[in-house]
């Protein structure tokens, strides 16, 4: 504040050498008056007196302005420059944007002849006396320049954005012209001039015939009425009244006669290609089942129903691919999508191998797409199935038999991260073209190894269909005689054989009396053990021999998951 009011008492300028004299004068003024050796000042008149106060007056305010454009320069300095670091650091240049505008830079200036300049020398004006020999070196720099413009990017057009890789399916064609004449190329059948028996040239200049069609047809179409009157209007608006729907709206009047002819015909023409296929067996009418799927190198017939969307559902056959499991409606759609297909084995991790065979592990909540196509493809053999969208709460198991065209599915099953009634299948399906070959035993065993590690007792997830209940039997069966022919003690308990096992008590007990192996004697429940049925069971075993149809734990690389 002191600094301050000495400057505005000064009436000095921005560099304080006024503010110096000033003080100067007004020190040896006191000093004078003070000690009275000075004579007095002579007396101002009164025009020199207003003059003075009038330039003290101009040079405060000058100091002022000063003052306010410098901080305004300032401030708007320190805007721009904030603002500039905002631009780069939230949108950063691409450093192959930066490299073309210092080579835009870079370059010479063109010349009015579109040529660059080698040299300052041909800036100037040549003179009419010029050597022939300078006009080679000027010729020659010339080329050079071209050339090196060729070099520099050029800006793309529209036809330049094709991959130029791609090339027409029709033999002898070189994807040049396009059948509409509006494309200067080509890469499918239905925009080929070649495979439509034309040339390129013929396809961007219209035939005389194909102008005197276009001629008709504009003079056909001139005679449409340009809107439908009251009385008309009242018509469609009662037969959309009384027959909803179940019936065509009324056409006529709507558009001219000539294009309403053209739709009839395709019309029927759609309608007879529909009655083909219906005839083949490709189109059910009414039931919306499917009847076929080509799955591989199969083509399986479906045992029950499945929520496919209507379009798919109506088709009869549809066709799966056998790694990603998408459904398609044709044959057609088929081969192109196995052709670019990256898919050879289902997502997830790898849990087991031994020989061809793999198990794959599959969350619900990361592959939801997989998981519920393989729901979808699972209830056409299934008919107690009910999960087909609601996978994320589960885990699949995806068993696969490897070859050198990849991992094929052979069967699934699922189960929930976190079941209370202890659960280890949700759903099991093994796929038709591998039933019979042991494939459901291995599943079934692969469940329970799981819950081995688990260090649980699981249970299949009731109901059970027919095939699995027989399948679930069978297994129970076996794994309770290779108990008993393994045992050498007195008396067999029903906890022991659960907890060695992984099986329930309560499959383990209807599995004794199936086998009549459970008897109630003077009041106790009695384990007998039947050497006949051992015998037999051990019979089978040495005729099947070493079957690779048998999970070994010791191929499980496996961890159960958090919160399980």
């Amino acid at each position: 504040m002191p600094r301050r009011r000495q400057r505005h008492m000064a009436g000095s300028g921005s560099d304080g050498t006024e503010d110096s004299d000033s003080s100067a004068e007004r020190e040896q003024t006191n000093s004078s008056e003070s000690e009275g050796t000075v004579p007095k000042r002579q007396r101002l008149t009164r025009a020199s007196t207003r003059l003075s106060q009038s330039s003290q007056g101009w040079q405060h305010s000058l100091y002022i302005c000063i003052h306010v454009y410098t901080y305004t320069f300032a401030v708007i300095t320190v805007t721009f420059t904030v603002i500039s670091r905002l631009v780069l650091f939230y949108f950063p240049l691409d450093t192959q944007d930066l490299k073309r505008a210092a080579d835009h830079d870079e370059s010479p200036p063109l010349t009015p002849t579109g040529n660059a300049p080698s040299s300052e020398s041909e800036l100037d004006i040549s003179s009419p006396n010029a050597s022939h020999d300078e006009s080679q070196a000027k010729d020659q720099a010339n080329r050079d320049s071209d050339k090196d413009l060729s070099r520099r990017p050029k800006r793309r057009r529209c036809h330049e954005t094709y991959n130029f890789n791609m090339k027409c399916p029709t033999p002898g064609c070189n994807s040049l012209g396009h059948l509409t004449g509006k494309h200067e190329r080509h890469f499918a059948v239905s925009g080929c001039p070649l495979y439509h028996n034309l040339s390129a040239d013929e396809c961007k200049t219209p035939t005389p015939k194909q102008i005197r069609y276009k001629e008709q047809v504009a003079e056909i179409r001139k005679g449409r009425n340009s809107g439908l009157q009251k009385e008309q209007k009242e018509k469609h608006v009662e037969h959309r009244q009384t027959h909803g729907n179940t019936r065509e709206p009324l056409l006529e009047n709507i558009t001219s006669e000539y294009d309403l002819e053209l739709f009839r015909k395709a019309q029927a023409r759609a309608s007879e290609d529909l009655e083909k296929l219906r005839i083949q067996g490709q189109i059910t009418e009414g039931s919306n089942m499917i009847k076929t799927i080509l799955f591989g190198r199969y083509e399986l017939d479906t045992w029950y129903h499945s929520p496919y969307p209507e379009e798919y559902a109506r088709l009869g056959r549809l066709y799966v691919c056998e790694f990603c499991l998408k459904y398609m409606k044709s044959q057609t759609i088929l081969r192109r999508h196995m052709a670019k297909c990256v898919w050879k084995h289902p997502p997830g991790d790898e849990v087991y191998r031994k020989g061809s065979i793999s198990v794959f592990e599959v969350d619900g909540k990361k592959n939801k797409i997989y998981c519920q196509n393989l729901c979808l493809l699972a209830k056409l053999f299934l008919d107690h199935k009910t999960l087909y969208y609601d996978v994320e709460p589960f885990l699949f198991y995806v068993m696969t038999e490897a070859d050198n065209t990849g991992c094929h599915l052979v069967g699934y099953f699922s189960k929930e991260k976190n079941s209370f009634l202890n659960y280890n299948v949700s759903c099991i399906l093994t796929m038709p073209q591998y039933m019979r070959q042991g494939f459901g035993k291995m599943l079934i065993d692969f469940s329970y190894l799981l819950s081995k590690v688990e260090e649980k007792v699981g249970s299949p997830e009731r109901p059970l269909s027919d095939l699995g209940l027989i399948s679930y039997r069978s297994y129970w069966k076996e794994v309770l005689l290779r108990y008993m022919y393994n045992f050498q003690g007195k008396e067999i308990s029903i906890k022991e054989i659960s907890q060695e096992t992984a099986v329930n008590p309560v499959d383990i007990v209807s599995t004794l009396q199936s086998l009549q192996m459970l008897k109630y004697w003077k009041g106790k429940h009695l384990v007998l053990k039947r050497q006949d049925l051992i015998d037999e069971w051990k019979a089978k075993e040495i005729k099947r021999g070493n079957s690779n149809k048998t999970i070994d734990p010791s191929s499980l690389k496996w961890t159960p998951p958090k919160g399980t």
